[in-house]
């Protein structure tokens, strides 16, 4: 019953990370090709036409999109900035309590912003202010930034439960410690295949020369 529980638990783990995967990574795709494209486009409409007036407003919108929900992103990638000097430098033990620490502390940090952004949200649609170009409720823009501090502070809780669970060290829920060394090792492994790769090619040309060559004449 307790290892039933212990696997469901486990499913429902990767199923919500999943989701989470899936969320952060399509609308911070969509911001940026969105993002992009607009600016491309009031640049060409400025030179040739009039410049786009709600395209200020739009890529503000996009810019705390992407900037908070980016957040989240790097937490559960494990691209937040870390004392790696000092942490690596620690036994596996210390590291799991000094991460454990690190994250519980984050993750109070990260729900406290989400709760003063949320109230500043709030405070701004009391208020009614609305966007001089496209006249849109303010709030919308401000809606995604107590949702991106409250998903980083929910990955921080995913990787201490991670390490609460698991034996080995991991930096967030989906990347476990010395990410760094793995990926070294990754593209060594593919420069390496390049470089076997070089030499198969040089062979066969020179073996071409070779066979290419004729005798001199007498």
């Amino acid at each position: 019953m307790e290892a039933e529980n212990k696997m469901s638990f486990s499913f429902l783990f990767k199923v919500f990370g999943r989701a989470f995967d899936w969320f952060e990574v399509i609308v911070l795709s969509l911001g940026v090709f969105c993002l992009a494209t607009l600016v491309i486009v009031n640049v060409f409409a400025r030179t040739f036409f009039v410049s786009i007036y709600f395209v200020e407003e739009l890529t503000e919108l996009l810019v705390v999109l992407i900037t908070f929900v980016g957040v989240s992103y790097g937490v559960r990638k494990a691209r937040h900035i870390r004392m790696g000097a000092f942490f690596d430098a620690m036994n596996p033990k210390m590291q799991k309590v000094m991460i454990i620490i690190i994250c519980t502390i984050s993750a109070v940090v990260m729900f406290l912003l989400s709760s003063y952004a949320f109230s500043y949200m709030s405070t701004a649609r009391t208020m009614s202010h609305r966007t001089p170009a496209l006249r849109l409720p303010y709030w919308t823009f401000l809606a995604i930034i107590p949702l991106g501090f409250f998903s980083a502070g929910v990955q921080y809780v995913r990787t201490i439960i991670k390490n609460l669970t698991v034996p080995e060290v991991w930096l967030s829920p989906e990347q476990q410690g010395e990410y760094e060394a793995e990926e070294l090792q990754q593209l060594a492994e593919k420069f390496e295949d390049m470089a076997e790769e070089m030499v198969e090619e040089m062979k066969e040309l020179e073996d071409t020369d070779k066979s290419g060559q004729h005798p001199p004449m007498a």
